[in-house]
C-alpha cells in the first residue's frame, strides 16, 4: 500500500505536467496556426499592394500616353489646314464642296453703274434722273464651287478642275418678286493638267485673265465677285482659253518665280452678237495674247503682265461699212504688288494701255481709248480678329479719244475720269466675317459731244457678313 500511494504520489506532477504539456502543445499549435494566417494575410495584401502600385503605374503611362497623343494631334491640327468636305465621284477621283454664304444690308444715295448693292461701282449719269436714295439686302455675293482633283493622264501628268458659280446672273423676271429671285451664272470652269516634278501646269476652260489680280483683289466684304474700284482702276476679266504656268526656279530655295501665257478669246462690244461669237473681236480668230512674269516670298508678291488683242472693227462678215476705224490694237501693260509687313497689308497695281474696254478698262467704254489707272490699300489687323482697311482707285482715259469714240450723239454719256475711296471696319472669327463698310465715288463725265463737263458722286453704306464652308 506504502508502495502504490508512493507510486500514485509521484505519478501526480507526472500526469499534471502531462496534462499542462498537451495544453502548451494545443496552444503552439493554435498560435502557430494563428501566425501562418497572419503570413498568410500578410502576403496577400503585399500581393494587393504590388498590384495597386502596378495598376497605378500603368494608369500613369496611358495617361502620359494619352497627354502626348493629345498634344501631336493638337499640333497637327494647328500646323495642317482643315480637312476637305470631300466625296468620290470616280475611282481614285474626289470632289470637294466649298464657298460662301454673303449678305449685305446697303444704303445709298445715287444709282450705280454695272448695279447697285454688292456691285455698285461708278454713279450713274445723268445725276437728275439718278439722284434717288435707296436700300436693300443684297445677296448676290454668295458662291460656290467644286474643286476635282485625283485624275491622272500618265506616270507624269495629273489632273485636276474647278466648277465656280455665283449669282449675279441677273434676276429671275421682272415682276414684283424678281429681286428676290437672283439667278446663277457660272463663273469659271476649267480643268488643270500639273507636272508636279517639273512645275508645270496647263489651265484651259473659263478663267480669270493674266490681268485680273486673282491673288491681289482689293479686301472688301461687300463687294467680293465685282472688287472695289472694278472699272476704275481695276481691270481684268474671265474668258475661255488656255493658259501655261511654268515654275522658273522649281525645287529651290528663296523666292519662287512663274511664268504664265495665255490666249483667251477675243472679245468687243459689237459689232454684231455679243452673245454669239459676232463682234469685233470675234472675228478672223484674234485672240487676246497675255504673259505674265510673278514672284513671291513668304510676306510678299510681284508680277509683271502685258496684254495684246487686235480688233476688227467691221465685225464678223464686215457687217459695219464705214468704221471709225477698219482696226484697233488693244495693249496693256501692268505692275502689281503686296507686302505684308507685321500687321500690317499693303496691295495695289497701276496700268496703262489702249482699247481695254473688254477687260473693264475706261469704264467699261469701248474704243480706240488710251488709259492710265490703277489703286492702293492698306490695311492694319489691330487685333487678330479686327482690322480696319482704307482704299483708293483711280481710271483717266483720254477725254478726246472717250468724246469720240463714245458721245457721239447729244445724249450719249462720256466718262472723263473716276475716282472712288473706301473704308472699313471688320471682325473675322472662324469661318465667319463682319464689317461695316463706306464708299465714295466721284465722276467727270459729259453729255453729247459738244456738253458740259459735270461732276456726280455717290456713297453707299453697308453692313456686311460671310460665312466661309
Amino acid at each position: 500500500m506504502l508502495a502504490l500511494s508512493v507510486a500514485c504520489a509521484l505519478a501526480l506532477p507526472l500526469g499534471a505536467h502531462a496534462q499542462s504539456s498537451t495544453k502548451g502543445s494545443t496552444r503552439e499549435q493554435q498560435l502557430e496556426q494563428r501566425v501562418n494566417q497572419l503570413e498568410q494575410q500578410l502576403a496577400e495584401l503585399k500581393a494587393m499592394i504590388q498590384e495597386q502600385k502596378a495598376a497605378t503605374s500603368q494608369a500613369t503611362q496611358t495617361a502620359q500616353a494619352a497627354q502626348a497623343t493629345a498634344q501631336a494631334a493638337s499640333t497637327k491640327v494647328e500646323a495642317a489646314p482643315a480637312a476637305k468636305p470631300a466625296f468620290s465621284s470616280a475611282p481614285g477621283v474626289s470632289v470637294a464642296l466649298h464657298g460662301f454664304i454673303s449678305a449685305s444690308g446697303f444704303g445709298q444715295d445715287k444709282t450705280f453703274t454695272y448695279g447697285n448693292g454688292q456691285n455698285a461701282e461708278i454713279p450713274a449719269v445723268p445725276a437728275k434722273a439718278n439722284s434717288g436714295a435707296l436700300s436693300g439686302v443684297d445677296v448676290r455675293n454668295t458662291r460656290f464651287w467644286l474643286d476635282f482633283t485625283g485624275a491622272k493622264l500618265n506616270e507624269n501628268w495629273s489632273g485636276s478642275g474647278r466648277i465656280e458659280m455665283d449669282f449675279f446672273g441677273g434676276f429671275n423676271g421682272t415682276g414684283a418678286y424678281a429681286q428676290q429671285q437672283p439667278t446663277p451664272r457660272l463663273r469659271q470652269a476649267y480643268m488643270d493638267l500639273v507636272n508636279a516634278s517639273g512645275g508645270t501646269t496647263v489651265r484651259v476652260g473659263q478663267e480669270w485673265d493674266l490681268l485680273f489680280p486673282l491673288e491681289n483683289t482689293p479686301t472688301s466684304l461687300s463687294h467680293i465677285a465685282f472688287p472695289l474700284g472694278f472699272g476704275s482702276g481695276l481691270i481684268g476679266w474671265r474668258y475661255p482659253g488656255v493658259i501655261w504656268m511654268q515654275d522658273l526656279n522649281h525645287g529651290a530655295d528663296g523666292p519662287k518665280w512663274r511664268l504664265d501665257v495665255g490666249a483667251f478669246e477675243g472679245s468687243w462690244n459689237g459689232p454684231g452678237s455679243t452673245i454669239n461669237y459676232l463682234t469685233a473681236g470675234n472675228a478672223h480668230f484674234q485672240p487676246q495674247v497675255e504673259a505674265r512674269l510673278h514672284v513671291a516670298d513668304k510676306d510678299w508678291l510681284a508680277y509683271f503682265v502685258v496684254h495684246y488683242a487686235s480688233l476688227d472693227m467691221k465685225g464678223v462678215g464686215n457687217t459695219v461699212a464705214k468704221p471709225i476705224k477698219d482696226s484697233i490694237n488693244s495693249i496693256g501693260y501692268e505692275l502689281s504688288g503686296q507686302w505684308k509687313p507685321g500687321p500690317w497689308t499693303f496691295k495695289g497695281l497701276i496700268y496703262s494701255g489702249n482699247a481695254l474696254g473688254q477687260v473693264f478698262g475706261a469704264m467699261s467704254q469701248f474704243g480706240d481709248i488710251s488709259e492710265t489707272g490703277g489703286w492702293v490699300q492698306g490695311s492694319y489687323n489691330f487685333t487678330p480678329k479686327w482690322s480696319v482697311n482704307a482704299f483708293y482707285s483711280m481710271v483717266s482715259p483720254n477725254k478726246d479719244d472717250v468724246v469720240r469714240w463714245v458721245a457721239t450723239t447729244p445724249t450719249s454719256n462720256a466718262l472723263l475720269k473716276d475716282q472712288q475711296a473706301a473704308l472699313s471696319l471688320q471682325y473675322a472669327s472662324g469661318a465667319y466675317e463682319f464689317g461695316v463698310e463706306w464708299i465714295y465715288d466721284k465722276l467727270r463725265y459729259q453729255t453729247g459731244p459738244e456738253g458740259e463737263r459735270k461732276n456726280i458722286n455717290g456713297n453707299q453704306v453697308s453692313l456686311n457678313g460671310l460665312y466661309r464652308f
